[in-house]
């Protein structure tokens, strides 16, 4: 049986995430990666990342998801709302401008001209880094596991059948409900599992783990695997 490798909230931080994948002795004729989303914002390099993770789908086969900042990033890139250019600001996209187009004396106070000269030379230079973003799935499920950026709404009946938008953002509404009736865990992202318990190691219930260490918080990737019905976890501390 093949491992089952899952990452998420890897928010620009390309050192950690090729540390864990050597950590790991990751092969992918051995392993199935799946990456829960949220490639960019907040670390040092976006771009790197991004650029990674296609190469982990298209050359390895790994599955990737997408996570609301992701959303974001297409969002911005494509859109000329006030309120999504305010949106990505104020959630780390400052620091993947900085990355994709190398401007290093910009703040939350950059003008709209320079928004705009940013954007116009990530459409031009990695506009197959948006599209891919674009079209990445929002879940993946497979005989034990139900993989999600965010998690599910209780509020429906079938889960597939919720707004995009609770697949990347859902929260609270999602972590307090139980699950059990699916007969799958769900393995999520999004909301550091500092928020939930306490402290940046997975956190594990009987319906759902949450794996997203906060490691562009200076906290910590982590690492869920999965092999022979046993879960073993791994982690990059301080990053």
């Amino acid at each position: 049986m093949k491992r089952i490798i899952m990452i998420s909230d890897i928010h620009g931080c390309i050192d950690q995430l090729n540390q864990m994948l050597q950590l790991i002795k990751y092969n992918s004729i051995d392993d199935q990666l799946f990456l829960l989303g949220d490639y960019v914002d907040r670390g040092p390099n976006s771009k790197a990342v991004v650029n990674k993770v296609i190469e982990l789908v298209s050359m390895h086969n790994a599955i990737a998801l997408r996570g609301n900042h992701d959303q974001r990033l297409v969002d911005f890139i494509n859109n000329d709302s006030a309120l999504i250019r305010s949106k990505f600001i104020e959630h780390g996209g400052i620091q993947t401008l900085q990355s994709y187009c190398d401007i290093n004396n910009i703040n939350n106070e950059i003008s709209n001209e320079v928004l705009n000269q940013a954007k116009d030379k990530i459409k031009t230079f990695f506009g197959h880094h948006i599209d891919f973003l674009s079209e990445l799935p929002l879940y993946h499920e497979d005989h034990d596991h139900i993989y999600v950026h965010a998690g599910l709404n209780p509020n429906f009946i079938d889960w597939k059948n919720q707004p995009e938008h609770d697949f990347m953002y859902i929260k609270d509404e999602f972590i307090q409900h139980t699950f059990e009736d699916l007969n799958k865990r769900v393995i999520f992202g999004h909301t550091r599992t500092i928020d939930i318990h306490g402290a940046s190691d997975i956190w594990f219930s009987k319906d759902k783990i949450g794996i997203d260490g906060g490691c562009a918080y200076g906290m910590q990737l982590n690492c869920l695997i999965f092999q022979e019905g046993l879960y073993i976890t791994e982690q990059i501390k301080n990053c």
